[in-house]
């Protein structure tokens, strides 16, 4: 906020005073003298007291870019084989080209960790450093281990899976790779998902149980079952499930977060629902445009139209060509509109 300070002193009848008598002339000199020095000193104190004030506000602004510089976050540059998948804290960030890189931004200060996959090599991972940014190398070998192929090989399959008999083969594939390595975590989570795909939710749970014999603590899991438990109306498990997926991840579990704002959209708590998707938003760092479109969606139903804009907004930035793409931009003109009229001031 910006102050103003507008001061006034003309003594505007004074020499008019002076001029009515000879007599008073040398007294009125003097007058006036004293008023000059008096707003000379207080000129002077003026300046002090701005000067005062501007070093205040410079420190002011100095101790708060101290404190934001403390929590800037920077990029790191992951360094693999060409076309290999990368993850970032357990979330799918993408694929590196052929150059074999892929660079994440918006990293926070504190530790984690890149995993890295690449068709025919066994998987890496590397965790990495509070401080550690810039190139991180993570370098592959080929993989021998046929659980570990075939494990491969459901995944690409289940990503490229567009109808039932896909899903189908992509599930045998993690089947192989069960039976071949009967303690596998990451394969009965791939087939829950394949068979949650296919609307098999039984079964998708019993595999969600079955990773958790191997590795109690499976927020992946627990973040999965939570879709699970929210596609057969147990929304109540379906939150318990989000919310322990979220603390197994310590805090870091885009999916659990997203689906707690779909379950308290669902429910009417839009504020909850915003909160959640902010998460969300915050941790992918605005890789997936399709949360703009919940956020937006939340914030209209709200009737926080200045806040829903700007979420349609971002999604047109990051997804111009998206499917969603025609519906926000056939609806964002007239929230602008009622924007306009909600922040318009009243009339009098």
């Amino acid at each position: 906020m910006r102050e103003m300070l507008n001061e006034e002193t003309k003594p505007r009848s004074l020499t008019h005073t002076c001029l009515l008598s000879q007599f008073s002339s040398s007294l009125c000199g003097l007058f006036i003298a004293l008023i000059i020095l008096t707003a000379s000193s207080l000129t002077h104190a003026q300046k002090q007291q701005k000067s005062a004030s501007a070093r205040k506000a410079t420190t002011a602004a100095a101790s708060v870019k101290a404190k934001t510089s403390t929590v800037t976050v920077k990029s790191i540059i992951v360094k693999s084989a060409p076309q290999a998948v990368v993850w970032f804290d357990e979330v799918r960030r993408g694929v590196t080209g052929d150059s074999g890189q892929f660079e994440i931004t918006k990293v926070s200060p504190g530790r984690h960790t890149v995993r890295v996959r690449a068709a025919g090599f066994a998987e890496r991972t590397v965790s990495l450093l509070p401080a550690q940014r810039g190139i991180v190398a993570a370098p592959l070998t080929r993989a021998t281990d046929e659980a570990e192929l075939a494990f491969q090989s459901a995944e690409d399959a289940r990503e490229r899976a567009t109808s039932d008999e896909a899903r189908g083969a992509s599930a045998e594939l993690y089947r192989r790779a069960l039976r071949l390595r009967p303690r596998f975590p990451a394969a009965h989570v791939g087939l829950a998902r394949v068979l949650f795909d296919s609307n098999d939710y039984e079964a998708a749970l019993v595999e969600v149980d079955e990773a958790r014999k191997d590795r109690p603590a499976h927020a992946e899991a627990s973040a999965v079952e939570g879709r699970i438990l929210r596609a057969t109306s147990q929304n109540d498990e379906a939150v318990a499930a989000y919310k322990r997926a979220i603390r197994e991840a310590r805090g870091f579990q885009p999916e659990a977060y997203t689906g707690l704002g779909i379950v308290y959209e669902e429910r009417g708590e839009y504020e909850e629902a915003a909160k959640a998707f902010l998460k969300a938003v915050a941790q992918l760092s605005d890789t997936e445009p399709v949360l703009y479109e919940l956020l937006g969606r939340t914030y209209e139903r709200l009737e926080k139209y200045k806040e829903a804009v700007a979420a349609y907004e971002k999604y047109l930035q990051l997804a111009p060509n998206g499917k969603l793409a025609p519906a926000i931009e056939s609806v964002i003109e007239q929230l602008r509109k009622q924007a306009a009229e909600q922040n318009a001031p009243p009339l009098n």
